[in-house]
């Protein structure tokens, strides 16, 4: 059973997610919070497997929650729910240490299948919300964005397809959207983007989308 601690000012946003989490044979929801200081209290005595977080809240909002959370190194993992007119937003809180970040209008089976995927130390991020933010980078960058390719150790480990790989991670792209790409099988991709996050010392997906991005292997499509 996956344990969940729901955080969100809204109650009727906090009594809809119950209304899932409930409705799930494998999901319970342990706790409620309606802030960050409540949800780093409450993830602190509760322990739950996933902290489902909101970005906007009064006094500590979700990305400074999830720096406190994640910073004492503690079991449960963050899953972020956004909405496309805070996703300037998204980036911070996933360098805060979010292992995912959804929009909130995301359907119900896909936020479940997200939760499950974060529980079991994987990471999710939604394709489109990857692929807007990188708009809004080549926006603020100009020219500069679409410069060079900055230069990193790390990427001298990669081979040709870990690297063509790893730009794919970088778009927000699943494992099944690669392997159409490259014409590869699932099984394949998974094993190529385990050997990236290895090389790279990424701990999961999102630490790699964030690689992709400083290094500006990653340009809007």
């Amino acid at each position: 059973m996956i344990s969940v601690l729901v955080v969100d000012p809204q109650p009727l946003q906090r009594f809809g997610f119950r209304m899932l989490l409930e409705s799930s044979p494998d999901t319970e929801i342990v706790g409620e919070a309606e802030n960050g200081a409540e949800a780093v209290r409450w993830t602190t005595e509760l322990h739950p497997d996933v902290v489902l977080m909101d970005i906007r809240m009064p006094g500590v909002d979700g990305i400074e929650a999830t720096r406190r959370i994640a910073a004492a190194s503690g079991r449960s993992r963050i899953l972020v729910l956004t909405t496309f007119d805070v996703d300037r937003y998204a980036f911070a809180v996933l360098r805060a240490g979010a292992s995912g970040c959804l929009l909130k209008d995301t359907r119900p089976e896909e936020l479940l299948a997200g939760i499950r995927a974060v529980a079991a130390g994987d990471a999710v991020i939604a394709p489109a919300l990857t692929r807007r933010l990188l708009d809004m980078a080549a926006d603020r960058l100009g020219d500069d964005f679409c410069g060079a390719v900055r230069r990193d150790s790390r990427l001298d480990s990669l081979t040709g397809r870990e690297r063509e790989i790893l730009v794919a991670i970088g778009h927000g792209l699943t494992n099944g959207e690669i392997a159409q790409r490259f014409t590869l099988s699932e099984s394949t991709v998974k094993t190529h983007v385990g050997r990236v996050l290895a090389k790279i010392g990424a701990r999961d997906r999102i630490q790699a989308v964030i690689l992709a991005y400083d290094l500006r292997l990653t340009l809007p499509v």
